[in-house]
C-alpha cells in the first residue's frame, strides 16, 4: 500500500480509504449496504491487513448506525487509522437537527465521538454546502473543534469551486483552520470536476479524496447497456449518481479490452485510471463481501501504460467548453516562446 500526503498537512494517508456507507442498513441507506456487525468486523480486519490507515463513515450513514458499526469493529485499533466522519445532514426531526450552523455542529461532532467511541476525530468533513448558514459561522466553529483538540484537521464534501475558494478565502482572512481535504465524485466516465475543481486543489494543495469512483458499481463491468445486472446489484435499486451511461459504456468497452489484456476486473482498471491522476489522494472503496474488497485492494498493483492511459483518456475527455477552451488557446500561445530572428 502506498500513502500520499494529504493536501499541504503533515499527515499520510493510504491511497486506498475504506468507506463504511454499506454497514448497517436503516431506512434511505438499505438499499446501499445492510452488513451487520460480524460481517463489518471481518472487513475492518481485512482493510487493516492490507495496509489501509483511512477510513471514512459520516454520521448519516443509517442514521448513525454506520458510526457505531464502525466504532465497534475497530475498538483498540482506533489509533492505528485515520478516521474521517462527516456533518450536514438531518439527524432528527427539529429545525435545527441539520445543517452547518454552529449548533447543529457542535451536537453533531459530541453525538459522532460518542458513536465512534474515540475522544477525537482525525478528518471532520461538511457533507456539503448550507446556503442559510454563513460559512464564517461554520468555519468559527469548526476551527474551535480544532482548538479544542476534538478535530484535528477539517475538509469539505461536494462543494462547487466558488465555494471552496470562497471559504478559503475566509479562513485566510479571519486566521481560522482551513478546510484540507475535498471530498468529490469523480471517475473515468464522470470527469467534470476537471473544468474547475481540479485546477483549484492543485493551485490551493488540497488533498483529493474520490468517492463512488465505480460510479455506483456502474463502471464495475457487471452491467449491460440495457442497464441490467447482477441480483442484488445497487445500481438496480439505487441509480445514483447520475451517468451519461451511452458515454460510461463506451468506456467501459474499452476497460473490458485493457482489462483483458493485463488478467484484471474492469472495476480494477477503473480504480487504477484514478490512482494514475496526480489530483488524487485517495480513493474510497467499498465492500460488501471479502470478495468485493479483494479485487478493490488489487486496483493498486495494476499499472497502465502511456498507451493504455491514452486510449483511456480518448474515450473519457469531456467536451471542450467555454471559457476552458479559450484559456487553454491563450495559455499556450503565451508558454510558446517567441519565435527567435535567424
Amino acid at each position: 500500500m502506498k500513502y500520499k500526503q494529504l493536501g499541504r498537512t503533515g499527515l499520510f494517508v493510504s491511497e486506498l480509504c475504506f468507506g463504511t456507507m454499506t454497514f448497517g442498513g436503516k431506512g434511505f441507506w438499505r438499499a446501499i449496504g445492510q452488513l451487520p456487525q460480524d460481517a463489518a468486523d471481518k472487513l475492518i480486519g481485512g482493510v487493516l491487513e492490507a495496509g489501509i490507515n483511512f477510513i471514512d463513515t459520516a454520521n448519516i450513514y443509517s442514521e448513525g448506525e454506520s458510526e457505531t458499526i464502525l466504532g465497534k469493529a475497530l475498538g483498540s485499533r482506533r489509533k492505528d487509522v485515520v478516521l474521517a466522519t462527516k456533518v450536514f445532514g438531518r439527524m432528527g426531526p427539529g429545525p435545527n437537527e441539520l445543517g452547518l450552523s454552529r449548533g447543529h455542529i457542535m451536537q453533531a461532532v459530541e453525538d459522532s465521538l460518542t458513536r465512534l467511541g474515540t475522544d477525537y476525530i482525525d478528518l471532520y468533513q461538511i457533507h456539503g454546502f448550507d446556503p442559510l448558514t454563513p460559512v464564517e459561522e461554520t468555519l468559527r466553529a469548526l476551527d474551535d473543534l480544532v482548538r479544542s483538540g476534538k478535530v484535528r484537521y477539517i475538509g469539505c464534501s461536494n462543494q462547487a469551486a466558488w465555494q471552496l475558494m470562497k471559504s478559503l478565502w475566509v479562513s485566510d482572512k479571519y486566521n481560522l483552520h482551513r478546510f484540507e481535504s475535498l471530498q468529490a465524485y469523480y471517475t473515468i466516465a464522470g470527469r467534470d470536476l476537471e473544468r474547475e475543481v481540479v485546477p483549484l486543489l492543485q493551485d490551493q494543495n488540497l488533498g483529493l479524496m474520490v468517492w463512488s469512483p465505480l460510479a455506483g458499481g456502474l463502471l464495475s463491468g457487471k452491467y449491460d447497456r440495457d442497464g441490467k445486472g447482477p441480483g442484488g446489484a445497487r445500481r438496480v435499486e439505487f441509480d445514483f449518481p447520475p451517468v451519461d451511461k451511452e458515454r460510461a459504456f463506451n468506456v467501459v468497452d474499452v476497460m473490458r479490452e485493457i482489462a483483458a489484456d493485463k488478467k484484471a476486473s474492469v472495476a480494477q482498471i477503473a480504480l487504477s485510471w484514478l490512482l494514475h491522476q496526480p489530483v488524487v489522494t485517495s480513493v474510497i472503496i467499498g465492500a460488501k463481501t471479502p470478495e468485493q474488497l479483494a479485487d478493490n485492494l488489487g486496483a493498486p498493483d495494476v499499472s497502465l501504460s502511456a498507451d493504455d492511459l491514452v486510449r483511456l483518456n480518448a474515450v473519457s475527455d469531456l467536451p471542450a467548453e467555454y471559457p476552458g477552451w479559450m484559456v487553454h488557446h491563450q495559455s499556450t500561445n503565451r508558454l510558446t516562446p517567441p519565435a527567435q530572428d535567424a
